[in-house]
Order: structure tokens, then C-alpha cells, then sequence
């Protein structure tokens, strides 16, 4: 009976120290698991880097492709508004919604070689006519049938509008002019812009650091 008794005692107690015990979180059995061994060599490392530059090649080729677009400023063409070696960011974007205004200054595909690319103000729409003639230019559309003389605080005060002009846009073509028009390739010489050429409008510059901010789109009063 004693070795009954002395090994009943023993049982009661084993059995109450393994109810005294917490029973183990998963967190817990996570931790006393062997961990994994991780896959630190050479060929991960390149894995990661390749997966970073898929995961940046993903957001930022959109962007770069569809959305904005990075310019410089080559010239004097559109002097004082932007100089020349100035960088401009291209806002892509909006001329999928919404038709380019008059005001408007934009990058195109120059028509007679589009390799290149060229800056200048939308001064003529769609079905307007444009003429130039004595330093003036006027517009003539379904709203003005008489001419309209635009006026163009944006230009220096001795800029004079040379080559006369006259010129009748078609339903998707726009007649585009340099701010400094003594200095500048456009529309009185290359003839009317087609809308597939225009990349898109100015939106920030970028440099130099004491003119950066976003760009600004004048607005006529007609």
C-alpha cells in the first residue's frame, strides 16, 4: 500500500505541474521551430534586384511614356516666357480629355523633320483663319466674324509680328507662333500644325532652381 500510495502522490503531482503550464501560442511554436534557412546567396540577391526593377520599370514607363515628359528649352524662340537650356516637364495627359486651347504652349513634332521637337504658343484653332499683316494678328472665327486683333501681354514691348500672313486651319489643324517672334520657326513659315504632332502642354519647370513652379497657360479675352 505505501508504494501505491508514493506512486499515486508522484502521478497527482506530475499532473498538476503540466496543467500549471501555459498552454503555447502559435507565436510561441513558431519560435521554437527550427527556422527555415534562408536563401541568402549570390542568385537571390540578383532575384531581389531584378524584382525591383520590374516592380520600377512598372510604375515609372507609364508615367514617363503616357503621362509627363522631360524637355530642354533649346533656343530663344519663346524668350521671355522660357530661355533657352530651361527644363520643362510635358504634361501628356490632358489633350487625351480635352482639346488644346488657344494660349496653350506646347511641344510638337516639327512637320518638316518630326525627330525634332519643337516649343511654341497656340494662337489659331480649329476652323479659325489667322492673318497677319502689319505687326497685327488677327483672328477670324464663327464668333468674330470681323477681325479680332489679339493682344499678347506675354511678348517683350519692341516685338513686332513679321511675314504677313493668312492662313485657314481645318478641323484638326492649329497655327502656332514663337513669343519672340524675330527668333522663331513657326506656323508663318512651316505652315499649320496637324493636331497628331503635338506631344503635349507645358507644365513645370524644373530648372533653373530661381524660376521653378508650376507653368501657367495665358487666357484671351474672346
Amino acid at each position: 500500500m505505501k508504494y501505491l500510495e508514493d506512486s499515486n502522490e508522484e502521478e497527482g503531482v506530475a499532473d498538476a505541474e503540466y496543467k500549471a503550464q501555459p498552454e503555447m501560442s502559435e507565436m510561441d511554436k513558431m519560435m521554437t521551430e527550427s527556422p527555415k534557412t534562408a536563401n541568402t546567396g549570390p542568385l537571390a540577391f540578383v532575384v531581389e534586384i531584378v524584382k525591383v526593377g520590374l516592380i520600377a520599370l512598372v510604375i515609372i514607363l507609364p508615367v514617363r511614356y503616357f503621362l509627363i515628359k522631360p524637355f530642354y528649352v533649346n533656343g530663344a524662340s519663346m524668350e521671355p516666357t522660357y530661355y533657352n537650356r530651361e527644363y520643362l516637364i510635358i504634361d501628356e495627359i490632358s489633350y487625351r480629355f480635352n482639346l488644346p486651347q488657344r494660349g496653350d504652349v506646347i511641344v510638337f513634332r516639327y512637320p518638316e523633320d518630326r525627330s525634332q521637337f519643337f516649343i511654341k504658343r497656340i494662337i489659331g484653332l480649329p476652323g479659325e483663319r489667322v492673318v497677319i499683316k502689319n505687326g497685327d494678328v488677327m483672328i477670324y472665327n464663327d464668333e468674330n466674324t470681323d477681325a479680332m486683333v489679339l493682344r499678347e501681354p506675354y511678348l517683350s514691348d519692341d516685338t513686332k509680328t513679321v511675314i504677313d500672313t493668312d492662313a485657314t486651319m481645318a478641323a484638326d489643324e492649329y497655327f502656332v507662333l514663337g513669343d519672340n517672334r524675330n527668333e522663331s520657326l513657326d506656323s508663318r513659315r512651316f505652315g499649320k500644325l496637324n493636331k497628331k504632332d503635338i506631344i503635349g502642354r507645358t507644365w513645370l519647370r524644373g530648372w533653373p532652381i530661381d524660376r521653378i513652379g508650376i507653368l501657367s497657360h495665358y487666357k484671351y479675352d474672346f
